[in-house]
C-alpha cells in the first residue's frame, strides 16, 4: 500500500466551524465524565501526543474541578510505531512517552483529538503494549471522521462527522498559543 502525504496547509480552507471554545469545554466536560461513569476511578487517562495529551490533560482537570479524584495520567508518543514513519512524514519528531504508573491490568483509556483511518490508534495499541497488559483498552476522541481504514472504533465520542478525503478536522488549542476550536477544512478547488 502506497501512503500519500498529508496535504499542505496552504492547500486547506475552512469550511466551517465544527466547535468553539465553550463547545469543545462542554464536550470534553462530557466524555471526561462517561469515561469515569464507565469505568469508576480505574481509568487511567493516556493522551496521544500531540493533541491527544493536551486533551487528556484537560480532562483529568475538569474532572477534578467537578469534585473527582484525580485520575492517572500519562502520554505516548507513536511517531516510531507509524506504519508511514518512512514514507509520509519527511522530518519525523520523537516526542517522549510519559507513563508514571504501569499499565499492567489497568483500564487505559487512549485520548486523541480526532480518529480518522485507525492507523494513529492502532500504533498507541502497539506502544502500550511495549510497556505491559492493560485489562483493557477503550478510546475517547474529540473528533470522529468516520473514515476508518481499520476496524478500530472509538469507545467515547466529543463529535461525529462524516468526512471525504478532501476534508481535513483542524483542532487548534490554547495551548499552542491559539483560541480553542475545531475546524472543518477542504482543499481548495474541490
Amino acid at each position: 500500500m502506497k501512503l500519500r502525504p498529508a496535504p499542505p496547509e496552504s492547500n486547506l480552507v475552512e469550511r466551517s466551524e465544527i466547535l468553539d471554545s465553550v463547545g469543545m469545554a462542554r464536550v470534553l466536560r462530557r466524555v471526561a465524565f462517561e469515561i469515569v461513569e464507565r469505568n469508576g476511578q480505574d481509568a487511567y487517562f493516556v493522551g496521544i501526543r500531540t493533541g491527544g495529551a493536551l486533551l487528556a490533560e484537560r480532562m483529568v482537570k475538569l474532572l477534578v474541578e467537578g469534585g473527582e479524584r484525580r485520575p492517572d495520567l500519562g502520554a505516548i508518543d507513536i511517531t516510531l510505531y507509524r506504519d508511514d514513519v518512512f514514507h509520509g512524514l519527511p522530518k519525523p519528531e520523537i516526542g517522549p512517552t510519559d507513563l508514571k504508573k504501569s499499565v499492567e491490568g489497568r483500564v487505559v483509556v487512549l485520548i486523541d483529538d480526532v480518529l480518522n483511518t485507525g492507523r494513529t490508534v492502532r500504533a498507541a495499541m502497539d506502544v502500550l503494549l511495549d510497556y505491559g497488559r492493560p485489562r483493557s483498552m477503550q478510546l475517547a476522541v474529540l473528533v470522529d471522521r468516520g473514515r476508518r481504514e481499520l476496524p478500530i472504533q472509538p469507545d467515547f465520542v466529543g463529535v461525529r462527522l462524516q468526512t471525504t478525503a478532501e476534508h481535513s478536522v483542524r483542532v487548534m488549542l490554547s495551548e499552542r498559543g491559539e483560541t480553542d476550536r475545531v475546524v472543518l477544512r477542504e482543499r481548495s478547488g474541490s
